[in-house]
């Protein structure tokens, strides 16, 4: 090891190149001298990271679309691993993606090349056995929650819980007012937030049963008003369609994006299980949790998954704080009712906003330089030399 700290890192997603940017430049203060190759999006580039290939070949989803590009998924980790077993960097850091850099971490750990995975995969809800994989490829995990650690240290793994980048970038106060302004929306209005989802698997078996429960609280609450979020272009186009064509009657505004604007804006949230619950939270608004899929899928899936919880706000409580409502019971007449506590739960004096205030805080850890640091620490354990003094 010389005095220039050279680092391997791979990121597959947009979430994951959003990590490294942070971790690269937490790095670059400690090292400025540091060499940085591997694979990443726009911001890990502008950070400083050589791209060998271009992030957007590891961003795939779905089991067909994966089989389609197998081979050539194989020979760029073929590649990665000659390549790095040749230039044996100080760390390799693999970014969430796990089924694409846990071989990789254990090809390279096998050469003598310290690992590290960033984003823990969701083991301590299914296919638990996958810890033991992770114990053999990686001598270091970082985890976003605190109740991933746990699970990681009762088995023995050296991890690191690092806190959320979203927890520094969102606000302890959210805006509401501003969030309405900047999309004109009305300033004293009731307003409902509709997120059936972001992929179109969502949207199929959610969009229209959370439009059936607008129009099932429209009925009720008529001054209430909607407003839904799109992910891109072709779902704005679809929703838009869909909208035109079953609910002609239902007052829903439809935005490109800016999602988090529209979740700050509204008095409660009624949405699809995923990251954007952990959002949603952050912005300590009151939420209904829904999921659905495909009824086969529901029923193997049902049977691997161990944790009592979906959603992250109760995962990250340890109790059930916000309704989780899935497959069969995704109905207006279940979530009509649950949306409508949500907006109680919205006015002043909710206990809901104070726990939320409290995870956000257990969150807000600085994430980049907690990871940066733990690096740190595991690089002095095998020797590294000179490590940079501390401010």
């Amino acid at each position: 090891m010389g005095n220039k700290l050279r680092v391997g890192i791979v990121a597959g997603e947009a979430s994951g190149d959003i990590l490294g940017s942070g971790l690269i430049k937490a790095l670059q203060a400690r090292f400025p001298e540091i060499e940085v190759e591997g694979i990443g999006g726009d911001l890990m580039i502008a950070a400083g990271c050589h791209s060998l290939y271009p992030m957007e070949r590891l961003s795939v989803m779905g089991l067909v679309e994966v089989l389609g590009r197998l081979r050539e998924l194989m020979g760029i980790r073929k590649h990665l691993v000659r390549h790095f077993i040749a230039t044996q960097p100080d760390v390799f850091i693999g970014i969430d993606s796990p089924d694409f850099t846990l071989n990789l971490e254990g090809k390279l750990r096998a050469a003598g090349i310290a690992t590290v995975h960033y984003v823990s995969p969701s083991v301590w809800a299914w296919r638990r056995k996958r810890v033991f994989k992770i114990l053999k490829t990686t001598d270091l995990m970082l985890t976003l929650f605190p109740f991933e650690a746990r699970f990681y240290q009762q088995h023995d793994m050296p991890v690191q819980f690092v806190g959320h980048p979203l927890a520094n970038m969102i606000s302890l106060e959210p805006d509401q007012q501003a969030a309405r302004t900047g999309l004109n929306l009305p300033a004293d209005a009731k307003l409902v937030a509709i997120m059936p989802g972001s992929r179109g698997g969502e949207l199929k078996y959610l969009a229209e049963p959370f439009l059936d429960t607008a129009g099932w609280l429209a009925q009720r609450h008529p001054q209430l008003q909607f407003v839904m979020p799109a992910a891109n272009q072709t779902r704005f186009d679809q929703l838009r369609v869909l909208l035109d064509e079953k609910y002609p009657q239902l007052n829903v505004k439809l935005i490109l994006q800016r999602s988090r604007e529209v979740m700050a804006a509204a008095d409660a949230i009624l949405m699809a299980s995923g990251t954007a619950t952990l959002e949603a939270m952050l912005l300590k608004k009151p939420m209904v949790v829904a999921y659905r899929m495909a009824p086969l899928s529901y029923k193997i899936l049902s049977r691997l998954v161990k944790s009592a919880h979906i959603s992250l706000p109760n995962l990250l409580a340890d109790e059930a704080l916000v309704p989780e409502i899935l497959q069969d019971d995704v109905t207006p007449a279940i979530l009509g009712p649950a949306v409508e506590q949500a907006l109680r739960d919205s006015e002043q004096g909710s206990p809901l906003k104070e726990r939320f205030t409290a995870i956000h805080k257990q969150l807000r850890q600085d994430a980049d330089q907690g990871a940066a640091e733990a690096i740190i620490q595991l690089l002095q354990q095998r020797g590294y030399k000179p490590i940079p003094e501390t401010d």
